[in-house]
C-alpha cells in the first residue's frame, strides 16, 4: 500500500516522496504524512475503496474557509479526482483545557463571519453524503428542508427507516417554527467537528480538517461537539466570552440540530442511530 501511494503521489507531485506514514483518516479517506526530498511535509488523502471520491469538494471548502476565515486549515497543494495534497499539520493526541479555550476562539471568530443567506453558493459533502445548500434568507425553513427532511427522505431512500418513522420526523419537522429561532445573521459554521477533525499542538488547535461547510446558526456546531464529547465545558465556558449561548440550547436546541448529524450516521449506518433519532422526537411529543 505504501508503494502504491508513494507512486500515485509522485504522479501529481511531480517527485517521489522518501516515505509515506499513516495518519488517521477516519471511514471514508486513506490519510499519509509525505517526507519530501526536499525537507519539506505534504499530506495526500485518497477515498478507501469503494468510496465516492469527493476531494475537489473538500479542495473548494478548505479553499472556501482560508478566503473567507482565520480557522487554521490545511493549504490545498494539488487535487485530483481521487487525490487531495495538503500541507501537513503537526498534532498529537489530548485536548488541554488551554487548547479548549483556543478552539472556543477560533469557533467563535468562524461564526462571526456572516453571509445574507442561509447556505452556500455550491453544494458540499458531509462524509461523503452530499450536503445541499440553496440559499434563503431564513433559518427555520432551511434546516427543515435542506437538512432535517432532506437526509430523513435520503435514508428513507435507500431503506435506512420505514415510512412510518419518515412520517414521525415529519411530524416533528412542522413544530421547528416553535422550536427553534431565527439567528442574528447566517454564520459560516465548519460543520463536522467530531474529536478526529481537531488537530491539536500543546496548547493550541494546530489545525480543523475534514469541514462540512455552510452558513448556519452557529449552534449547529456547538451542539454536533457535544454529541460526540469533542468539547467540554471549557471550551463553552470560553465560548460565551465571545458570543452568547442563547438560553433554551443546552435544555433543548442541542438536541434538536444533533437530528442532523444523527440521520447523517443513519443514512450511512442505520442500527442504533435511528434509536437515538427516536429518543429526541418522542420528547417532543412524535
Amino acid at each position: 500500500m505504501a508503494t502504491d501511494i508513494l507512486d500515485k503521489a509522485e504522479a501529481i507531485i511531480g517527485e517521489r516522496p522518501l516515505n509515506a506514514t499513516p495518519l488517521e483518516g477516519g471511514e471514508i479517506g486513506l490519510v499519509y504524512h509525505l517526507s519530501m526530498p526536499d525537507g519539506s511535509d505534504l499530506v495526500i488523502k485518497t477515498p478507501r475503496p469503494g468510496i465516492r471520491p469527493t476531494m475537489e469538494i473538500e479542495a473548494r471548502m478548505l479553499g472556501y474557509l482560508g478566503r473567507h476565515s482565520d480557522l487554521p486549515v490545511p493549504k490545498v497543494h494539488m487535487v485530483a479526482e481521487k487525490a487531495l495534497v495538503m500541507s501537513y499539520i503537526p498534532s498529537q493526541p489530548g485536548l488541554t483545557r488551554a487548547a479548549q479555550e483556543d478552539a472556543a476562539r477560533h469557533i467563535a471568530s468562524l461564526h462571526a463571519v456572516k453571509a445574507d443567506n442561509f447556505g452556500l453558493p455550491f453544494d458540499t459533502v458531509i462524509g461523503t453524503l452530499e450536503q445541499p445548500n440553496a440559499g434563503g434568507n431564513e433559518w427555520v425553513p432551511f434546516f427543515t428542508h435542506y437538512r432535517l427532511l432532506y437526509m430523513a427522505k435520503e435514508s428513507l431512500r435507500v431503506g435506512r427507516i420505514t415510512e412510518s418513522f419518515y412520517e414521525r420526523l415529519h411530524n416533528f419537522a412542522e413544530k421547528l417554527p416553535d422550536l427553534i429561532g431565527e439567528p442574528s445573521h447566517p454564520s459560516l459554521v465548519h460543520g463536522d467537528l467530531w474529536t478526529g477533525n481537531v488537530l491539536v499542538n500543546g496548547d493550541e488547535i494546530s489545525g480543523l480538517v475534514d469541514p462540512a461547510i455552510y452558513y448556519g446558526h452557529g449552534e449547529m456546531d456547538l451542539a454536533f461537539s457535544m454529541l460526540f464529547g469533542t468539547f467540554g465545558q471549557t471550551f463553552f465556558d470560553a465560548y460565551q466570552q465571545y458570543r452568547a449561548i442563547e438560553p433554551g440550547f443546552f435544555e433543548e436546541r442541542k438536541d434538536i440540530y444533533n437530528l442532523w448529524p444523527l440521520l447523517v450516521h443513519v443514512r450511512l449506518f442505520g442500527g442504533s442511530y435511528q434509536k437515538s433519532v427516536s429518543n429526541i422526537i418522542t420528547r417532543f411529543g412524535c
